[in-house]
């Protein structure tokens, strides 16, 4: 959740920090804080709760020179925002500070043992807790910081992504992983450190990600060491970044969702690049050609994911079992992990992830592989965790995603997991061949009707100063669709604060409907296809109550335009491929409404894009 990035080598090192933190704030902003060892030999920490830019106006008249520093942006675990919970921490003696992401589960019994032997605390922190037992065992045991940090996570139970930085040792860095994500720049001449590529790519494209439990030993002028909690010497695996510079700034948009909204004719042919090819009649998928024998006989799918991947996970479920006639169940990871489920060797389970780093959907993976299950992953991070811990799958290929609220990893996950389900359709023999080639040219058709969706966002801004002092709202959606409607308020109630619910539209009798008055507004997902009977049915019923309707339809449509107070027209595609199109509309009123109560559209309250810790 945090955000880390350090620096150590010829350069300054605030500047190369403070830049880092504004591009890793994504992931928490709670709290900032700095620490630079400068040439006299002094540790200056300066940490501010708040904002990045809270912290740049806090230090503006102080010393920030030095070569070898850390910073952190924080979303906050244990102990409230605050300046004095803020990051780095002190050990002790205040020659250490560390800075973490990840949260210690037995930094209490831990604390109680260092207070015992004399040790005082000033944060609520776990962190604070365990840089002070690094320090405790450094000093007690007449050992370098290397294997006190060794030494000291043999005694955590956790998750960590931390860096420790000594100031009696300043040309040393010591860095170290266990379920949160770090990745380490080489430059000519010195190095970059950080929880995800955005800080680094300005300055090198050569990196190297720590797996778990390894602890990176970072000398100025010296080629990185990188050792386990055991000791091993572990042989560093370099690798090029692909990520441009451009991916990860506005472009001229007011804010990233925006700019990632309008990405998505980009982000969704991109996932399909290389897969489809539509004029050949093939859908290849190279990282699970290994496992099309497993496709062809599975008994069961199980999708795990958590928040905006459970949506897409839900809208897979429709497709697998339309497309491949195989059974399918859509788990919270959250809960899938904490539970004895029931998994069968030959079931294919599929782990969908942004980030690739989601802390329970990490566990979730590693459960299923326990027993025996084939674990595919979807993610969007070269890299990440959930990529290397299972035994395949695909990359969606949407880019850098900084805005909390996901919007085009969430079409990007649909479209690859699409591909998925024609792809073992056709493996499996459940898929005409005729339906199968019209599938994929409706596929390759998306992008262009994303593109003529998007053309639509001035109405939709006019639709949306209509909601914008709403206190509630309810989405309706059936069959497919449903999940879109779960998306769709979603993302109302993370960017607006508005309080909003997902819900089949068949469902709204028993329950629902009685919140319906002349103040609801009601967002209907309602195109052609197989229930639009069904659903202009639902959309009658709301109407006769006075709701205020808006509905998702067909180009084309009259019969909902006649009772809807407002309609957004999108083009017509096959039904199954309605998710991808549909979402687009709710995602701009979304934002729109956002922006007009004066939120923080790419920072909403509370949230953080990475949720690293459970």
């Amino acid at each position: 959740m945090c955000g880390i990035v350090a620096y150590i080598g010829k350069r300054e090192a605030y500047p190369i920090l403070i830049k880092g933190l504004s591009r890793l704030e994504y992931r928490g902003y709670d709290s900032a804080g700095v620490a630079m060892i400068d040439k006299k030999g002094d540790l200056n920490v300066y940490k501010r709760k708040g904002k990045v830019s809270e912290l740049i106006s806090f230090v503006k008249d102080k010393d920030t020179t030095g070569n070898v520093g850390i910073g952190h942006t924080r979303w906050a675990t244990h102990g409230e925002p605050n300046d004095v919970n803020s990051h780095p921490h002190y050990s002790q003696s205040k020659n250490l500070v560390m800075i973490h992401n990840g949260i210690i589960e037995n930094y209490a019994t831990i604390k109680e043992g260092l207070t015992k032997r004399g040790h005082t605390f000033l944060s609520q922190t776990d962190t604070e807790v365990l840089i002070h037992l690094i320090e405790d065992i450094q000093q007690h045991e007449g050992i370098k910081m290397g294997h006190a940090v060794q030494a000291a996570l043999k005694q955590v139970i956790g998750a960590y992504a931390l860096v420790v930085l000594d100031k009696n040792d300043p040309d040393t860095i010591v860095a170290a992983k266990k379920g949160s994500p770090m990745v380490i720049g080489i430059g000519s001449d010195d190095f970059f450190i950080a929880s995800d590529a955005s800080p680094i790519i300005e300055y090198t494209k050569n990196v190297v990600y720590l797996d778990d439990e390894q602890v990176a030993i970072i000398r100025r002028g010296q080629e990185l060491k990188i050792r386990n909690l055991k000791d091993k010497e572990i042989t560093p695996y370099v690798q090029k970044l692909t990520v441009e510079l451009e991916s990860i700034e506005k472009g001229g948009y007011d804010h990233f969702m925006l700019k990632e909204i309008y990405e998505q004719p980009r982000s969704v042919l991109d996932s399909m690049r290389g897969r489809l090819q539509a004029d050949l009649g093939e859908v290849r998928m190279g990282g699970i050609v290994d496992h099309e024998k497993k496709f062809e006989k599975a008994k069961r799918i199980l999708f795990i994911a958590c928040g905006t991947s459970w949506h897409a996970a839900l809208v897979a479920e429709y497709l697998f079992e339309e497309f491949a006639r195989v059974p399918v169940e859509v788990e919270y990871a959250s809960e899938f992990r904490y539970r004895n489920p029931v998994i069968y060797e030959d079931d294919i389970v599929i782990a969908i992830s942004q980030s690739g780093e989601t802390a329970d959907t990490l566990a979730a993976v590693e459960l299923a592989k326990s027993r025996g299950a084939t674990v595919l992953g979807i993610c969007n991070v070269v890299g990440s965790s959930i990529a290397r811990a299972t035994h395949g799958g695909s990359y969606t290929h949407a880019g850098p995603e900084i805005g909390v609220a996901s919007t085009k990893a969430f079409t990007a996950q649909v479209t690859v997991l699409t591909l998925m389900a024609l792809h073992m359709g056709k493996v499996r023999g459940t898929l005409t061949e005729s339906r199968f080639r019209q599938l994929l040219y409706e596929m390759e058709a998306i992008p262009s009707k994303i593109e003529e969706v998007l053309k639509l966002n001035d109405k939709l801004r006019e639709i949306a100063y209509t909601y914008k002092d709403s206190r509630n709202a309810l989405y309706l959606g059936r069959g497919v669709s449903f999940p879109v409607a779960l998306e769709g308020a979603l993302k109302l109630k993370e960017i607006s604060y508005i309080h909003a619910e997902g819900y089949p539209a068949a469902e709204m009798k028993h329950g629902p409907i009685a919140l319906i008055d002349e103040e609801m507004p009601v967002f209907v997902i309602a195109t052609k296809g197989a229930n639009y009977e069904k659903v202009v049915s639902n959309i009658q019923e709301v109407k006769a109550r006075k709701g205020k309707v808006t509905a998702v339809v067909t180009s084309g449509d009259k019969e909902v335009k006649a009772m809807a107070d407002y309609v957004i027209e999108i083009p017509e595609t096959d039904e199954f491929l309605v998710p991808l199109i549909a979402v687009i509309p709710l995602q701009l009123l979304s934002y729109h409404v956002a922006v007009m109560r004066g939120c923080n559209v790419d920072q909403p309250r509370n949230l953080a894009k990475s949720v690293t810790v459970e």
